[in-house]
């Protein structure tokens, strides 16, 4: 029986304005903060936070000793998903089913905040992918309901994802948008959450090829963490080092489903868990 199933979100709204974010700061004293923020480019704690290599709260004090200045906390918590994909995987990487959704109720029913996702110009090929049968357009509700259709079928104990603190937060805080609160959890109680960023830093980011790789390939923080994305994963686990991901759900499912192999088939200790420390 399987008891693996891997998803990725390929896209979020973030209800920002990327210039509104800059304005912001701008409001409070800071005048160079779009040389720090911007979609093209940012310094290294932003990548951490996103990484998940650090804590919202280091990331605030992160921050703080950046701009110098004193500033309120602020708990990001309007984050909704329009590209969900997940796969069924054994632990050997094997798929047996694959499924990519396209949020409607975000696509299009929010058109307007969809043009400030961090990944706004890729809409256009959202669309040919749905036209051509490759993405199904599904309102949230009926892309939850397969889901866990597909999780029981197939006997699903265990979910995963990479950095799966980013999912579950996101898709949570879309449950509780779109259902004003009715449902607050996306994920049943029965389900253990899982997380291969923690099984990669467990297992891959104490190998010395690892380590050398990311040395000789400036994959290495200023204070000297390795990294640890998805995409730089797979570059050393496939030795593809031109290797760039794709950011849409299904597809970074398929990478991501190398990383948990890889892995497991190395028969170490290693933490799984979401809230395991």
């Amino acid at each position: 029986m399987i008891k693996n199933l891997l998803l990725d979100m390929g896209g979020v709204i973030l209800n920002v304005s990327y210039q509104k974010v800059i304005d912001t700061f701008k409001s409070y004293g800071i005048e160079n903060f779009d040389k720090v923020y911007c979609q093209a480019k940012q310094v290294e704690i932003i990548d951490l936070f996103e990484e998940g290599r650090c804590s919202a709260e280091e990331f605030r004090d992160g921050v703080r000793k950046l701009l110098d200045k004193d500033l309120t906390d602020v708990v990001p918590s309007n984050m909704w998903t329009y590209d969900f994909g997940f796969a069924i995987v054994d632990k050997n990487g094997n798929v047996y089913e694959a499924y990519s959704f396209v949020n409607a109720d975000i696509f299009i029913g929010e058109r307007e905040l969809m043009k400030s996702a961090y990944y706004a110009n890729k809409i256009p090929q959202y669309w040919e992918d749905i036209k051509a049968g490759k993405r199904t357009l599904e309102t949230f509700y009926n892309i939850r309901k397969k889901f866990f259709e597909v999780c029981e079928e197939y006997g699903v104990k265990e979910i995963y994802a990479h950095n799966m603190r980013f999912d579950h937060g996101t898709l949570n805080t879309t449950e509780r948008w779109l259902t004003k609160s009715k449902y607050r959890y996306f994920f049943p109680s029965q389900y253990i959450i899982c997380d291969t960023l923690k099984m990669a830093r467990d297992v891959i980011l104490k190998m010395p090829t690892y380590k050398r790789f990311c040395i000789e390939n400036g994959y290495v923080t200023k204070n000297g963490q390795l990294r640890a994305t998805a995409e730089i994963l797979y570059r050393f686990i496939t030795k593809n080092n031109d290797f760039i991901e794709s950011h849409t759900a299904l597809e970074d499912v398929l990478i991501e489903k190398e990383i948990l192999a890889y892995c497991f088939k190395q028969h170490k200790k290693m933490r799984r868990l979401l809230w395991e420390n």
